[in-house]
């Protein structure tokens, strides 16, 4: 019997009451947003002015990225924006420098590194070119610190004078790539691991298939290492007027010459001209205070402005210049593992960066794209998703120039096939043109734990995907037809991208990584340069004299929006410059041995076959 409708007078009350808890809903959100914007009002109120001359205090803290990953605004806000200053992106540092550089207010750089905890060697040489750039302008860099690590001391090495502590030291080690193998743990455990690859130098299965690294794969590390170290040796020496094999020597020698200064490692450096003076923490201060502009009036202290103050200040003037330039050229960021589906920042959604796509098409005022790469790949689906939405885009007249990071390889070379114009840096690592699929099976397991799987199937192949079951030979040659098409499609790929042959292409394949020089050398990319590069070159494929660069991100709601933005005043009014000039350093973290497991817990292609390197991200 059907439910009887309720009366006239039931539905007039049901209806009031909507009515009135519309109007209490509105009610909470008008006070809650005064709330919030007396509050937001209150810190926007203490945002640090720029000193009429002062320095520009630079202390970028935990690892230098591209894009930081994603953190709940809700909890970001009650820490007070600690949760993400375990990031800072490379491009704020960047901005800031080149603002600085032509800023008569900034009298001095203070480089302070011992917040930083790491960063990809191509994201230190960008940072590189931008000191180097406000060098040219006469001004000096001052950097200090307690210790420096191999990262940190790469960008002190561009101060006019560089302060450590009696304490510590300048700790140089060179580059190394080590990997833990599981093949004999694997057989204990009576685990079968059944590997499907193409391309000799694809090394993400190795430790599945071995107790050591191929002598193919060993090759090609010796070989990438050895030319990133002489890459960062190099450098040094140049900015410290160093000889020759200086910093090899150093490193070689670091036993020996310890024991010749008892030790004492602030004394080593200072010996190895690493370092100008080796002063307290007393002594620095009274030495910047001497050399930096004063508080007029105040307690005498240097006067400065932290990174979060200073871009505050010239990004406000950015927007007004801004409102009266209508073409846009977007900047687009690919970081992390690729991942299918929609993913949070810090990794690369196939959905979500083809979305970002998709409204890019829709806006008239976007003229071109500049898509920057920092990734070492992950699904071959979710690659391929990202790749067809930048080829609708370009289909549309918008040109799509990508800027490779510190890693631009396997899957995040796939996406860099759809673009008008390829950048890398030097020491980016790219190529790794390979593809490669794992499926575990545990039959022996289980059979040693007198654990078996019985049953009836249709056809050969119906338990396939049975990880308790032996794998069939109909399977394995299934499996393999798929890695070997989605590698042929990879050649085609680049060769019709890089005006090749997918024959010529196969010969620098084969899952082999590049650095960015031999990559150019290669044919792999058009042109060495920046992520400033790259927006230059997207400005002069679309003829534009005039434009602003929109960073795009994933769509935040309403909620993660405004909690954004207030946590964004209170980060800056917290940040009032140098509380303790030269805390502990943090430790960078080390790789666990279980990272190969790590990986295949993490990927999703649906197919489980994969465009990823997982030595690259070195």
């Amino acid at each position: 019997m059907a439910d009887k409708k309720p009366g006239i007078i039931r539905r007039i009350f049901r209806f009031i009451g909507k009515i009135i808890d519309g109007v209490r809903t509105m009610i909470g959100l008008v006070v809650l947003g005064f709330f919030i914007l007396v509050i937001a009002g209150m810190f926007g109120d203490n945002i640090q002015p720029v000193p009429d001359s002062g320095a520009l205090y630079l202390a970028p803290s935990g690892f230098l990225v591209d894009q930081k990953s994603y953190t709940d605004p809700f909890n970001q806000f009650f820490s007070g924006g600690s949760s993400q200053d375990n990031e800072t992106l490379v491009r704020d540092i960047t901005e800031a420098l080149d603002a600085a550089s032509t800023d008569s207010r900034i009298t001095h750089v203070l480089l302070d590194t011992d917040y930083m905890a790491g960063a990809g060697l191509s994201k230190l040489a960008e940072v590189s070119q931008a000191l180097q750039r406000f060098k040219n302008s006469g001004k000096p860099i001052i950097a200090v610190a307690d210790n420096f690590n191999q990262q940190q001391y790469f960008l002190a090495a561009h101060a006019d004078e560089i302060l450590l502590n009696p304490l510590g030291g300048v700790m140089l080690t060179g580059f190394g790539s080590y990997n833990s193998y599981y093949k004999e743990a694997l057989d204990k455990l009576k685990i079968n691991m059944h590997i499907f690859r193409v391309g000799t130098y694809k090394s993400a299965v190795e430790p599945y298939l071995g107790n050591a690294m191929s002598a193919e794969v060993k090759q090609e590390r010796n070989l990438l290492m050895n030319e990133l170290w002489q890459f960062y040796g190099s450098a040094i020496e140049s900015l410290r007027g160093l000889p020759d094999g200086a910093i090899d020597n150093y490193v070689n020698n670091l036993h020996l010459n310890l024991r010749d200064v008892m030790g004492d490692s602030s004394a080593l450096a200072k010996r190895q001209d690493l370092v100008d003076q080796v002063v307290s923490r007393t002594q620095v201060m009274d030495y910047l205070n001497d050399v930096i502009p004063g508080k007029d009036g105040e307690d005498g202290e240097f006067n400065r402005i932290n990174l979060k103050g200073y871009l505050n200040n010239i990004r406000l003037a950015k927007v007004r210049s801004a409102a009266q330039r209508k073409h846009k050229i977007a900047l687009v960021v690919a970081s992390g593992t690729i991942l299918d589906g929609e993913q949070p920042e810090g990794t690369v959604g196939g959905d979500t960066l083809a979305g970002i796509f998709s409204q890019l098409r829709d806006d008239s005022d976007v003229k071109a794209v500049v898509l920057r790469v920092d990734s070492p790949g992950g699904s071959a689906f979710a690659s391929e998703i990202i790749r067809d939405a930048m080829a609708a885009t370009r289909q549309q007249g918008i040109p799509i120039v990508v800027s490779m990071g510190s890693v631009a390889a396997s899957g995040g070379y796939w996406i860099a096939t759809e673009a008008d114009r390829v950048f890398a840096m030097p020491t980016t690592i790219t190529g790794s043109i390979g593809v490669y699929a794992v499926i575990p099976t545990v039959e022996d397991s289980m059979a040693a734990l007198g654990i078996y799987s019985d049953g009836v199937s249709t056809t050969d192949i119906a338990s396939m995907m049975q990880l308790d079951r032996p794998m069939t030979k109909q399977t394995k040659l299934v499996l393999q037809a798929g890695v070997d098409n989605i590698y042929a499609r990879f050649l085609t790929l680049v060769a019709e991208s890089r005006d090749s042959t997918a024959a010529e292409v196969h010969e620098i394949a084969q899952g082999r990584v590049w650095t960015g020089t031999q990559a150019l050398e290669l044919g792999l990319v058009d042109e060495l340069g920046d992520l400033n590069d790259a927006i230059e070159a997207a400005a002069n494929i679309a003829n534009l004299s005039e434009y602003m660069v929109d960073y795009q991100r994933k769509p935040l709601t309403a909620y993660e929006q405004l909690m954004s933005e207030l946590n964004s005043n209170i980060s800056v009014s917290l940040a009032e410059g140098i509380q303790s000039l030269l805390p502990n350093s943090l430790t960078q973290q080390a790789k666990t041995i279980l990272k190969p497991f790590n990986m295949l817990d993490n990927l999703n292609d649906p197919r489980g076959i994969y465009l990823y390197c997982e030595e690259c991200p070195l």
